[in-house]
C-alpha cells in the first residue's frame, strides 16, 4: 500500500504495539490506536506515547468503539490480547474475553464495513505446545506433556514417546500441528483460527506472525506476566540475582521488539500480501541461562549471579525456537538485532511502569 495509508494498531499503547505505531509514523501512515489502558498491564498512561497518532481509548471488546476505530482504515495489525500463560482455569473466562471476543468483535465490525485489506495477526509461538524433536532412533517425534513426577525429580528433558530416549530439539517450522499447552496458547491459536475464517469469506489478506520470546524497552516490569526477559532484568536492576528455574538449559528464540515491529509493518505495507503464518524468530536460539548471564554481565553487578533454582510450572514446554525461513522467503523478513547488542541495549532500556497483580 502507498505511504500516507490509514492503519488502526489494536493494543497500540502497550509494548509491541506501540513500537508498531512508531515505525508505521515514521514511514508516512496515519496510525489510528485503540487501547484500553488495562490496569494490569499498565500503571498509567504511558509516556511514550507517539504524539502523531490519533487514540482512542477503548476496549476491543467494545462494539461501538471498534466500529469508530475500523472506519476508513486500509490495514489492521490486532495486538490487543490479555498476555501471560493462563496456568489458573480460573483466568479462562478472562483470556477468552479479552482474547477470543475481542478478535470477534474486531472480525464483526470490519465484516460490517466490508473490509478486504490487509489484516495482521499477534499470534505466538505458544500455538506450537512443545517444539519439534529428533529420536536417534525414531526420527521426527512429538512428546507428550511433561509429568509433574518427572519434573520434580529434576527430568527435565522430554523423552521419546516409543523409547524413552531422551530427545535432540530442532527448530520448529509453521507446517507443524499445533498443540496448546495452557489457556493462553488456546485463545492464540483460536484467533489464528478466526481470522482465517475471515481471509476466507471476505477475501481480506491475513497474516499471523507467531512471535517468539520479544523482548526489549518498554517491556512493563515486575509483573508475571511480562515475560522472562523482563522478570530477569528486573531483579538485576534491583541487585538480585536473576532465579532460573529447571536447569536453566530451556532454548529459547529471544527477537527483539524493533524487529517484531518491523515484521508487522512489512506484512501491512509490502506490495504483494504474504497470507498464512510465520515464526517471527532471531533464528539464533539461546538457553534461558544465557539469558541470565548475559543481563547480569550487561547490568555489571558485581558479586551477582543467576541462580539455577531446578523450579519448574507444569504449563511450561522445555524447548521451543524456530526456523525463520519462510518468513525470510515469503515475508521479506529478517532480525536484524543480534542477541548480544539487544541484551545490552536492553540491560539500560526504560520499562514500563509495575501494575499491581494478584
Amino acid at each position: 500500500m502507498p505511504t500516507g495509508s490509514t492503519y488502526l494498531v489494536t493494543g497500540g499503547a502497550g509494548f509491541i504495539g506501540s513500537h508498531v505505531v512508531d515505525q508505521l509514523v515514521a514511514d508516512g501512515h496515519r496510525v489510528r490506536v485503540l487501547d484500553s489502558l488495562d490496569p494490569g498491564a499498565h500503571a498509567q498512561r504511558p509516556d511514550y506515547l507517539n504524539p502523531a497518532a490519533d487514540y482512542l481509548w477503548a476496549s476491543v471488546t467494545d462494539p461501538q468503539a471498534v466500529r469508530r476505530a475500523v472506519r476508513g482504515v486500509d490495514g489492521v495489525t490486532h495486538q490487543a490480547a490479555k498476555v501471560g500463560l493462563g496456568l489458573h482455569l480460573g483466568d479462562m473466562v478472562d483470556y477468552v474475553a479479552a482474547n477470543d471476543t475481542g478478535t470477534a468483535v474486531l472480525l464483526r465490525a470490519l465484516a460490517e464495513r466490508s473490509f478486504r485489506g490487509r489484516l495482521v495477526l499477534a499470534s505466538s509461538m505458544v500455538v506450537y505446545g512443545e517444539g519439534s524433536y529428533r529420536c536417534e532412533a525414531h526420527g521426527g517425534v512429538r512428546p507428550g506433556p511433561r509429568a509433574r513426577a518427572e519434573l520434580a525429580a529434576g527430568r527435565f528433558e522430554p523423552s521419546c514417546p516409543a523409547c524413552g530416549r531422551d530427545l535432540e530439539p530442532v527448530a520448529v517450522t509453521e507446517d507443524v500441528a499445533p498443540d496448546p499447552r495452557n489457556t493462553y496458547a488456546a485463545t492464540k491459536l483460536h484467533q489464528e483460527h478466526l481470522c482465517a475464517v475471515y481471509g476466507r469469506q471476505t477475501g481480506a489478506e491475513v497474516t499471523s506472525l507467531r512471535y517468539h520470546n520479544v523482548y526489549g524497552p518498554r517491556m512493563p516490569r515486575d509483573t508475571p506476566y511480562a515475560g522472562v526477559a523482563s522478570i530477569f532484568r528486573s531483579a538485576c536492576a534491583a541487585g538480585q540475582a536473576p532465579r532460573v528455574f529447571e536447569d536453566g538449559g530451556q532454548l529459547r528464540d529471544f527477537v527483539h521488539v524493533t524487529d517484531v515491529a518491523r515484521a508487522n509493518v512489512l506484512a501491512l505495507t509490502r506490495s504483494a500480501p504474504a497470507p498464512g503464518a510465520f515464526n517471527i524468530a532471531s533464528g539464533a536460539p539461546r538457553t534461558i541461562g544465557d539469558l541470565a548471564r548475559a543481563l547480569v554481565a550487561a547490568t555489571g553487578r558485581p558479586g551477582v549471579a543467576p541462580r539455577v533454582t531446578g523450579e519448574f510450572r507444569l504449563g511450561d514446554v522445555r524447548h521451543v525456537y524456530a526456523s525463520p525461513q519462510r518468513a525470510a522467503t515469503e515475508l521479506g523478513f529478517r532480525a536484524q538485532v543480534s542477541f548480544a547488542g539487544g541484551v545490552r541495549a536492553f540491560a539500560h532500556a526504560p520499562l514500563r511502569d509495575a501494575v499491581t497483580t494478584r
